[in-house]
């Protein structure tokens, strides 16, 4: 009898822990954004040159767009909007890989970018939006960071395709960059460390890579550090 006690209660501490875990996630939704984005960060530079692994990705891509819906639902943005724009990114994107149709590139790639641009939008104002500061807040900052990263760059696939050859790099720099790099390019600019090899060599390319930069800063200026004020508030108080 004791041993069945002690089973039963271990049974109930083991459906309390994972309980307590999924309490968690749910509170803090914007953690997950933000993991699946850095995996998906490591793990594309496997697969970007071979056409099942991008599809496999693609579906990725699928996850994050999901993920980053019921972050805007949460928030005060309105999901169908999103899902009104990410659908035909996503059946775009899906169709170029499949059937070669290089004429949709621009398109899933303007909408791509649109998606990520209002899911940041709508982060912003959820942390915006209280004179407190959540861990989920603090995750968010963190998501946001890379939503917009996500962002510019596939604005930066978007001039590539309507303008070629508008970047260059230290290595073969008269070929396409491929998206791998176009991403450390928008990481290096919103973050303004200056470090990329990858650099815009039109006016029109340069052009968005200066409004990135203006971006990464007034993002610091006023959005992460009045998070870190408001931390610091409540500490205090």
């Amino acid at each position: 009898m004791g041993g069945s006690d002690e089973t039963t209660a271990t049974g109930k501490l083991i459906r309390f822990a994972h309980l307590r875990w999924l309490v968690r996630i749910i509170r803090h939704p914007s953690a997950i954004l933000l993991l699946v984005q850095l995996v998906g960060l490591l793990l594309y530079p496997f697969i970007e040159h071979t056409r099942p692994a991008r599809a496999l990705f693609g579906a990725f891509g699928v996850l994050v767009l999901g993920l980053a819906i019921s972050m805007v639902r949460r928030t005060r943005g309105r999901a169908w909007i999103s899902a009104c724009i990410a659908l035909p990114a996503v059946l775009f994107n899906v169709l170029d890989l499949t059937m070669d149709m290089p004429a949709l590139r621009p398109w899933w790639a303007a909408l791509e970018a649109m998606f990520y641009f209002y899911a940041a939008g709508c982060l912003i104002s959820y942390m915006l939006a209280d004179r407190r500061a959540t861990t989920d807040e603090l995750f968010a900052a963190g998501a946001t960071f890379t939503l917009l990263v996500w962002a510019f760059t596939y604005v930066f696939v978007l001039c590539q395709t309507l303008q070629p050859g508008c970047f260059s790099a230290a290595v073969n720099p008269h070929e396409a960059r491929s998206w791998t790099e176009l991403l450390f390019l928008s990481f290096a600019l919103l973050s303004s460390t200056g470090i990329g090899d990858v650099i815009p060599i039109t006016v029109h390319a340069r052009a968005v890579a200066s409004l990135e930069m203006f971006v990464g800063v007034m993002y610091v200026a006023l959005v992460v550090s009045r998070l870190i004020g408001l931390t610091l508030l409540r500490r205090g108080e």
